[in-house]
């Protein structure tokens, strides 16, 4: 019997990945652009948090975003109709956006005026949490009619984030969703994470995360500036 070789091509994609999405990181600090990457499951409210975040800070920061799907572009139309840019990135059937594809969702902004860039990711909890998207912070939403056992299903998501968004918590009295076991839960992964609970259809919450991310912008502003 001949022997098997065996290639590992996952694990090359991710390395290359990385490289690409460190080099992306080094240009857009050069170039003082936040970018932040939000990911979560289909439906968990990503474009009406995005919303409400350019209610609350389209004053403070020029903003742009990127909108991900395997096909559409009505998210990209919500935001334009809100008046920030958007561009829509369609990833023919991948589950996810990577390093290169940001670059080129990039590359058709005007980066010469945006200070602040939001990705919305793939609505998945697997795929985006594996890939670098060369983003200075990542987010994710859960939303209370998902159930408080997704860090138990999908613990990598919860390991990558620096904050969760525990959205929709108007449906917590019509639901057996636990907010302590969820905190429990999540800190067992991830110590560090902030965990900010919101509601996007009554705007609870919405202050405290739109302060983290605005003092998330400040802080990396400072150390490139003390660089």
């Amino acid at each position: 019997m001949s022997e098997i070789r065996l290639i590992e091509i996952k694990e090359e994609i991710l390395t290359d990945n990385k490289e690409e999405a460190d080099n992306l990181r080094r240009k857009l600090k050069d170039r003082g652009i936040f970018l932040l990457n939000l990911m979560s499951s289909p439906g968990a409210g990503k474009t009406s948090l995005i919303l409400r975040t350019i209610e609350q800070l389209k004053t403070k920061f020029r903003m742009g975003v990127l909108e991900a799907d395997i096909d559409s572009t009505v998210d990209a139309e919500k935001v334009a109709a809100a008046g920030i840019p958007a561009v829509q990135i369609r990833t023919g059937g991948f589950c996810h956006l990577d390093a290169g594809m940001v670059m080129k969702g990039l590359d058709a902004l005007d980066l010469s005026v945006i200070e602040l860039v939001i990705i919305e990711n793939v609505g998945n909890l697997v795929c985006p949490a594996e890939f670098d998207t060369g983003a200075v912070k990542n987010a994710m939403i859960l939303s209370v009619p998902e159930g408080d056992d997704k860090p138990l299903k999908y613990p990598l998501m919860f390991n990558v984030c620096d904050v969760l968004l525990v959205n929709k918590i108007d449906y917590l009295g019509l639901s057996d969703f636990s907010m302590k076991t969820l905190h429990e839960r999540v800190r067992t992964l991830n110590p560090r994470i902030a965990i900010i609970e919101t509601s996007c259809k009554t705007g609870a919450g919405i202050d405290m995360w739109s302060a983290w991310l605005a003092e998330e912008i400040k802080k990396n502003r400072n150390r490139r500036e003390h660089q």
